[in-house]
């Protein structure tokens, strides 16, 4: 990746691609006062730069019947690296699981987002999938009853 420093161009290129992801590059460049070709330029150099990391076209997952968001915090027995790559190996393969991260800070060493139709899908999940795993010592759901933000874009400035 190529070292770019970004100027109020940049940003606002950024964020109208955050906010409008399939914006024409002619509709970008007026949306940012450029003309299409050096607009075309900079889009490029961010790409290259590793600012713009991919495209993606974000579906409901309501018209999906996926219903159900559920955060799972998971503690394992203990944190030996092999038994650490082991469950990420695991986590990857669950489609159910939208993100998996290792924390601090907390009892538990995962945070899970796993969205699924229902509660009797998530017991599927929880039984079939999760609770297999020999090392985990842990599992703490909490349901999502209400979503108040749900967003992918980033702050930039």
């Amino acid at each position: 990746m190529t070292q770019l420093t970004l100027d109020k161009i940049d940003f606002a290129i950024l964020s109208a691609l955050q906010r409008h992801g399939r914006l024409s590059n002619q509709e970008l460049a007026i949306n940012v006062g450029l003309s299409p070709s050096p607009c075309s330029r900079r889009v490029k150099a961010l790409e290259d730069a590793g600012f713009i990391a991919g495209y993606a076209t974000l579906l409901n997952a309501e018209q999906f019947n996926l219903a159900l968001t559920v955060y799972i915090q998971i503690r394992l027995e203990k944190h030996a690296s092999d038994i650490l790559e082991a469950f990420e190996a695991d986590i990857i393969n669950y489609e159910e699981v939208q993100e998996c991260s290792l924390i601090t800070g907390s009892e538990a060493d995962y945070h899970l987002k796993v969205l699924v139709k229902d509660m009797q899908h998530y017991k599927v999940f929880l039984l079939d999938k999760l609770t297999t795993n020999p090392h985990i010592a842990g599992i703490h759901s909490s349901f999502v009853l209400k979503k108040v933000k749900s967003s992918t874009a980033i702050p930039i400035s």
